[in-house]
């Protein structure tokens, strides 16, 4: 047997967790799989993988082994890459996740340009705002939106994700411009329904209340300086202000983000959104950013993977493709359009 497959299928059982997965990537049988690393373990001598019907554990021997192992055929494909027609060539079958919202606006139009460029990668995109289990399900990449919680994965900060309440100038005409975070109790607000994954309500950066002081839950509008105060604390003074999360409400709400944009460009509401998805509506004024003053620090838009070290030559190449389309100054209000 080759000795090349065999450390090739032992990497894929140890990454993806479980012989079947393995042989789904590979296109064989989990049986070959499980030969593979029989043979692998009888020459070597020692045992790399603990198998049971529910999980697979790598050894301490097996854990050194993939170290190893990934490290080598990293070597190898690039060098094979380095003399191959047209100097890096990468090939095989990459598999990417994204945010439904997002994805449909700013990964799937990116897909056939990547391989354009990369003719021999095949590429299959998921759209999804369920949290893929990516070594469970052989996803090669994620992109996410938002704070990512603890994990295991590999993140990349691709650009900064802020959040604006935007209306039509229409609405804001009818029913005035609200002033402060606290005045949004006064406005039809669109927001995601009880059942949807936003449980904090939007974030909004204020000064802090006077230290002694009992909030009423109104904010002490008092303390907010104007832009024109000379006396004004700085935007980026982190002691002088937190970031409060409010849950405004209105006649209308839904479980779907670009149901709540449509909705707003209708003009039935205030809403809350990311840039990436109204970028393009507020600079052809057919929204206007209100309360842009409160606005709460951006957090991120990332890849994730499962491993830093000896990515696959399709993946570091889409990694660099992604961060290099969203990093240009001019990307977000046009690709939003």
């Amino acid at each position: 047997m080759d000795r090349l497959t065999q450390l090739e299928t032992f990497v894929a059982v140890a990454t993806r967790g479980s012989l079947t997965a393995a042989a789904k990537s590979e296109g064989v049988a989990p049986a070959i799989v499980g030969r593979r690393i029989d043979a692998l373990e009888e020459r070597l001598g020692v045992k790399l993988l603990l198998r049971t019907t529910r999980r697979l554990t790598l050894t301490h021997e097996g854990s050194a082994f993939l170290e190893d192992c990934q490290r080598l055929l990293t070597e190898l494909a690039n060098a094979e890459a380095s003399v191959s027609a047209g100097g890096v060539k990468a090939s095989g079958h990459l598999r990417v996740t994204a945010p439904a919202g997002f994805g449909r606006r700013h990964v799937a139009p990116l897909v056939p340009r990547f391989h354009e460029l990369h003719p021999e990668v095949t590429i299959s995109l998921n759209l999804s705002d369920r949290v893929i289990d990516m070594a469970g399900e052989n996803f090669d990449c994620a992109v996410r939106v938002g704070d990512l919680p603890d994990s295991s994965l590999v993140s990349m900060r691709l650009a900064d994700n802020r959040r604006r309440c935007v209306a039509t100038p229409e609405f804001l005409r009818r029913h005035g411009v609200p002033q402060h975070p606290t005045d949004l109790v006064r406005f039809a607000c669109l927001t995601l329904s009880s059942d949807a994954s936003q449980t904090r309500g939007w974030a909004f950066r204020v000064p802090r209340t006077a230290p002694g002081r009992q909030d009423d839950g109104a904010l002490d509008r008092a303390r907010v300086p104007s832009p024109g105060d000379a006396g004004a604390d700085p935007v980026d003074d982190a002691q002088a202000h937190e970031v409060i999360h409010l849950k405004p409400s209105g006649p209308l709400d839904c479980s779907d983000g670009q149901v709540l944009h449509d909705w707003c460009l209708a003009g039935h509401g205030i809403a809350w959104r990311s840039t990436w998805e109204v970028e393009a509506e507020i600079d052809a004024g057919l929204l206007v950013p209100v309360l842009d003053r409160f606005a709460a620090p951006p957090n991120g838009i990332y890849a994730v993977f499962p491993q830093r070290k000896h990515l696959p030559l399709r993946v570091r190449l889409w990694l660099d493709f992604l961060k290099a389309h969203y990093a240009r100054p001019d990307y977000w209000g046009r690709a939003a359009g």
